[in-house]
């Protein structure tokens, strides 16, 4: 092996100067090129401000709302009233004047009348997790958290004070105003001049089978298990069976049955307008075919009609006809309809043009018919590609049909946009998101499996 001195490689580009500066020009191109992406980048940063964004962002919030997905929140709520303490909870929730949970110490006056548990109360002690507690007087909350102690002085309807000094997982804007204490995920609690709102948090999803008006609520497993199977009836009208299934389907937090229906719309709202968009696009692609349809006129005219339905997103296509025919599932139908005749349109008239003319010479050649010669020398090229184009769009509609009902066009995108909406059942929204990706990878597969069996089985011909 001979090695090359500097002297050598000198006279080799001396003898074929154009081969080393060709050379040459292309790295400078590539470097140039590799410049233009970084200044592209850096001007980008800089037009849409994206350090600004970043900084100013509410990351906190932001974390709260993924935690939403999978954890929920207990709110009790205690005001002073009259040197008392009263007790009490949001609308929805599991917990009520009769009803505490177990980490909610209270304590009533000597004698009240407690038979409904409703009576005001003297103090009431929060437990948040371990070494957290909100110990809650008529005049005074002291919040023990961290080895650090906040003790607060409330002087109902006039104002609170800090005795001492502010721990760092407490804020307070102004003396006077209400303060602020972050437990992390375990929740948190605020201390108003009225009342005192405690957050406590844990993992999972609350009430996800029974709401708080089953019979069934609070019971483990077992004990579910063993009355649907031979308990005695919990209702006349119906086994406890049954009834365990009617109030899982109208759990009014949940609310399985309405989301179950939403989800089998925007399936069928794919599944149709797909479909309805494969039979209108096919008869018209061969009007749009160059060599099947001879006429100029006749393709321009197909053609442009196809750029038409297409070129108008099919978002604004279901806001169009959420104005046209109301809310529901007949304008998402009719969005994915109008976009995917475009769209089918266009490649089933470009698989036309691409066909293998020898097949229907040979149909002519044997004197069949202008619609035999589509229909056995046309048909069966494309077909395959056809149907495997339609069945990748399906699978890809059951996701549109997502976004397209959130505008109000039907399907569960517009009970996803309602939960969104509320800012506080995000549990909500991270199960309709699960269902949705459920049934996506569902008919992913399925459409995946017939692609390649349709493409697999025109090779093998």
């Amino acid at each position: 092996m001979t090695t090359l001195s500097m002297a050598d490689m000198q006279a080799i580009a001396g003898r074929h100067p154009g081969v080393f500066s060709g050379s040459w020009r292309k790295s400078l191109i590539g470097w140039a090129i590799g410049c233009g992406i970084v200044a592209y980048l850096v001007f980008a940063w800089w037009f849409f401000s994206v350090g600004t964004v970043l900084a100013g962002g509410n990351w906190g919030i932001a974390g709260t709302y993924l935690a939403d997905w999978v954890s929920y929140e207990v709110r009790p709520q205690v005001s002073f009233k009259d040197g008392r303490l009263d007790v009490g909870y949001p609308r929805f929730s599991s917990y009520r004047a009769d009803r505490h949970p177990d980490w909610l110490d209270i304590t009533r006056p000597a004698g009240a009348a407690t038979a409904a548990n409703k009576a005001p109360a003297d103090r009431v002690v929060a437990h948040i997790g371990s070494g957290t507690a909100i110990d809650i007087a008529p005049e005074r909350v002291v919040v023990t958290h961290g080895g650090e102690t906040l003790d607060v002085t409330v002087t109902p309807r006039q104002g609170i004070a800090v005795v001492g000094a502010l721990p760092a997982w407490a804020a307070q804007k102004a003396p006077g105003e209400k303060i602020v204490a972050d437990f992390g995920f375990a929740g948190g609690v605020q201390i108003d001049e009225d009342d005192v709102k405690i957050r406590h948090r844990f993992l999972g999803w609350e009430n996800f089978f029974f709401d708080a008006n089953s019979p069934f609520w609070g019971k483990p497993f077992a004990e579910v298990a063993s009355l649907a199977v031979s308990g005695e009836r919990l209702d006349p009208g119906m086994s406890n069976a049954a009834l365990a299934w009617n109030n899982i389907v109208n759990n009014a937090e949940w609310q399985h049955g309405d989301v179950w229906l939403k989800l089998a719309q925007t399936i069928v709202m794919a599944f149709v307008g797909t479909l309805f968009a494969s039979l209108l696009a096919f008869p018209l692609a061969f009007m749009a075919a160059r060599n099947i349809t001879r006429n100029r006129l006749v393709n321009q005219v197909a053609k442009r009609f196809f750029d038409f339905l297409r070129s108008v997103d099919m978002l604004i296509w279901a806001l169009f006809f959420t104005r046209a025919f109301g809310p529901g599932p007949i304008a998402g139908m009719s969005a994915i309809f109008f976009t995917d005749t475009g769209t089918f349109g266009k490649l089933y008239s470009e698989a036309l043009e691409n066909i293998d003319d020898k097949q229907r010479e040979g149909m002519r050649s044997v004197g069949a018919s202008p619609a035999s010669v589509q229909r056995y020398g046309v048909v069966p090229q494309v077909l395959p590609v056809l149907v495997s184009q339609s069945l990748y769009f399906w699978e890809s509609n059951t996701r549109s049909a997502t976004i397209i009902g959130a505008v109000g066009a039907g399907g569960i995108g517009l009970k996803l946009w309602e939960a969104m909406r509320t800012n506080s059942d995000w549990e909500n929204v991270a199960y309709m998101v699960l269902l949705i990706l459920v049934v996506v990878f569902i008919f992913d597969n399925i459409s995946t499996a017939l692609r390649h069996r349709l493409i697999g089985g025109k090779s093998s011909h």
